[in-house]
């Protein structure tokens, strides 16, 4: 509130008979402002809401033995897999890759915007959806992604790869062990280039 000082003396006369009026300081006290202050504060804490956590939600397998004639067969087609390996390095193939004598084509990327993993998947999208048009595969068969981190592959790498597919809205994906198989093949690639 302000408060007027009157306590200082009058000035001095100028001439007969004329008064020249008091000087009055003001004094503004802040006290009311700082508790309006805090007051707006503690409004404010308390009606925020606190940024909730961002999780992704990923659905775990099933822990009981199924029956093998009743587990949905994927067709090689639509298979695409990723293999996660040291140094950010990402390989993929298209279909399974089952027999060792018989390599896939092994092409190696990164988690770059332009030319890394996420064109891959998009290329493997639409040649699934070609396929769906084309009459060769049925309404259901969706592009699978089979994700297979190495033991020298870091946890940054398989949340990268799990954003790819959230991003790239693949329904179908899965996190299976990496093969000796394919460990042979990473290993061979490696050599060929002479990466180390």
């Amino acid at each position: 509130m302000a408060e007027m000082d009157t306590s200082s003396s009058g000035g001095h006369k100028k001439g007969p008979g004329v008064k020249k009026g008091k000087k009055l300081s003001t004094r503004i006290d802040l006290t009311p402002m700082v508790d309006l202050g805090f007051l707006l504060i503690t409004f404010f804490m308390y009606t925020t809401t606190m940024s909730k956590p961002k999780t992704m939600e990923i659905n775990m397998p099933n822990t009981e033995k199924i029956d093998p004639k009743d587990q949905t067969k994927i067709k090689v087609s639509t298979v695409m897999t990723v293999l996660l390996s040291k140094n950010h390095r990402v390989y993929y193939y298209e279909g399974l890759a089952d027999d060792p004598t018989k390599p896939p084509d092994l092409k190696v990327t990164t988690f770059k915007a332009k030319g890394g993993i996420r064109d891959a998947i998009i290329e493997k999208k639409q040649k699934v959806a070609q396929l769906q048009q084309s009459g060769a595969l049925g309404a259901k068969d969706l592009a699978t992604v089979l994700i297979k981190p190495d033991t020298t592959s870091t946890y940054d790498d398989l949340v990268n790869i799990l954003d790819e597919m959230s991003i790239n809205d693949v329904r179908v994906y899965a996190i299976v062990d990496i093969t000796d198989v394919d460990q042979g093949f990473i290993q061979a690639t490696e050599a060929a280039n002479g990466a180390k």
